[in-house]
């Protein structure tokens, strides 16, 4: 097939979205297909050699009005080619195919005012979103998306976000396709995993009879690092316990809250890491209690290496946990003593031995291979359609 990817920026050093897009290009090329990327810059090292390039032109400026700008431009360029499918990945038109990974605006928006704990703190938030320009402008945007005239075949990660689809916009769940979210086990294959968690915990100032929790993230508040931190202060100290938070290279604020609860102690705070394999290896368990993941690459990257997941039921990659054998799913974040006691489980040598062997079989359950198998069937749908037309 002649298949086209478009998204603004391909940078697949950055993670997220961008490395994806690396991966799904390497693994259609591999298999014979045309790639063409419809993009306004890329790093040509780290996609596919035979890749064509489609440069499109957006011009800068505001925020809230680049998405719009590139989405026209990449429109336009689409019409001038002949593509058995087109999919896009972000807040783009045109194409045959959408996949929103990073779910609908509006059910983020929804969701961005529950990691707030008052409701005059929630209020505040919308008034804030009322005068945000950019808040108008990507709600406006998706509409246009997913109700114009010419609606796209929606591809989605998980249950959930199928949900928003129907609560949001009406669009019927018939009318979505569910190709969940994956990652690549052998990016976290290494003979000298042992060794390497040693070291990492040494680095760590971890002893070796200690249980350890991971957090990885970058926006800290949304994914629901303060409520957290209050469950830590609820963790009983009859076993020995530490949390280490990975991400956004600033978090003295957060810094601040755990010696303000008593448990600077007991948190290890790294910042960013380029590479977050060791920390994984290092780790007894992935803690991730978000007010919004789609299908969260985190809890998936957890699971390959083998961690069981902590996590609530604002994350798509929930629905794949069968608890408590391999994780534990929080119906709310906030809820600080049902996430001290989820933490506390895994200071249990026994269990955490077993959840992390179920952990592991979890993350084999289902593979890139299985998604790309997913995403060539709705591409097939795409192209036997064209042709009937």
């Amino acid at each position: 097939m002649d298949i086209a990817l478009c998204y603004e920026s391909v940078l697949p050093a950055r993670g997220g979205a961008e490395t994806y897009i690396g991966d799904l290009a390497r693994r259609l090329a591999r298999d014979g297909h045309a790639v063409h990327l419809y993009a306004s810059r890329w790093d040509a090292n780290s996609l596919p050699a035979a890749t064509h390039y489609h440069r499109v032109e957006a011009k800068s400026g505001p925020r809230f009005l680049r998405p719009w700008r590139f989405a026209g431009a990449c429109e336009t360029a689409l019409k001038a080619a002949r593509h058995d499918v087109s999919i896009g990945f972000d807040k783009t038109w045109g194409q045959d195919v959408l996949y929103p990974q990073g779910g609908l605006n509006a059910a983020s928006a929804a969701h961005n005012r529950l990691k707030f704990t008052g409701g005059f703190a929630r209020a505040l938030a919308d008034i804030g979103k009322w005068v945000d320009p950019a808040a108008w402008s990507f709600a406006r945007l998706e509409r246009k998306q997913y109700l114009g005239p010419n609606r796209p075949i929606v591809v989605v990660n998980s249950l959930m976000v199928r949900k928003h689809f129907e609560q949001y916009y009406g669009v019927p769940p018939e009318a979505v396709r569910v190709v969940r979210s994956a990652i690549d086990p052998m990016r976290f294959a290494a003979e000298d995993r042992l060794k390497r968690r040693h070291e990492e915990r040494n680095r760590w100032m971890v002893f070796p009879e200690e249980t350890v929790g991971l957090f990885v993230a970058i926006n800290y508040r949304l994914k629901g690092l303060s409520p957290l931190l209050n469950a830590l202060a609820l963790v009983p100290r009859d076993r020995p316990f530490k949390l280490v938070i990975v991400g956004h290279p600033k978090y003295e604020r957060y810094e601040n809250q755990a010696e303000k609860l008593g448990v600077g102690d007991r948190v290890r705070f790294l910042g960013h890491r380029d590479d977050p394999r060791d920390c994984y290896f290092a780790a007894d368990f992935l803690v991730h209690p978000t007010f919004y993941d789609p299908c969260s690459l985190v809890a998936l990257e957890a699971l390959a290496c083998g961690l069981p997941v902590v996590t609530s039921r604002y994350n798509g990659a929930s629905e794949l946990l069968s608890p408590p054998s391999d994780g534990f799913v929080l119906n709310d974040p906030h809820d600080a003593p049902a996430l001290a006691a989820a933490m506390h489980r895994f200071t249990d040598r026994t269990y955490r031995a077993e959840a992390s062997s179920a952990a592991r079989a979890t993350g084999t359950r289902w593979t890139f291979e299985h998604h790309y198998q997913g995403l060539l069937d709705v591409f097939g749908e795409v192209r036997k359609a064209k042709r009937a037309a």
